[in-house]
C-alpha cells in the first residue's frame, strides 16, 4: 500500500507540472523556487513521485546540466526510459548524458 505524498512532495509535484513540455529545470531551480535551500530534498520528493510521468519528474536534471536519475535509478532502463520521455518532448543529451541545447532549462517557475 502506498502512502500519501507528504505537503513537501505535494508542492514539489505542483511545481513540476508546471514544467512546459520540450524545457528542464534543475533539482537547484525548484529548491530555491520551493524555498526550501535543499537540492536533495526535491530529488527525494521526485524519487517518490507515484504520478509519474504525468507530474513530469523527467524534466529536471542535475545542476551541471547533466540527465541525472528517474525515479531512484541513475542508470538502466529507468534512466533510458528518462531519456526517451525527453527525447520525444525535443530535449536531447549527448553520450555523457549531457543536455545538448542549453536554451532548453525553463527560466521561468
Amino acid at each position: 500500500m502506498s502512502r500519501a505524498p507528504t505537503e513537501f512532495e505535494q508542492r514539489v509535484y505542483a511545481l513540476v507540472q508546471g514544467i512546459p513540455v520540450g524545457e528542464v529545470v534543475t533539482y537547484a531551480m525548484l529548491a530555491e523556487a520551493l524555498g526550501c535551500g535543499s537540492a536533495q530534498a526535491v530529488g527525494q520528493a521526485l524519487k517518490r513521485n507515484p504520478f509519474a510521468p504525468q507530474v513530469p519528474c523527467h524534466r529536471v536534471i542535475r545542476t551541471d546540466l547533466s540527465i541525472g536519475g528517474y525515479v531512484g535509478e541513475t542508470q538502466g532502463a529507468k534512466l533510458e526510459q528518462k531519456r526517451c520521455l525527453l527525447q520525444k518532448e525535443g530535449v536531447e543529451f549527448d553520450r555523457e548524458g549531457r543536455l545538448l541545447d542549453e536554451q532548453r532549462v525553463c527560466t521561468k517557475l
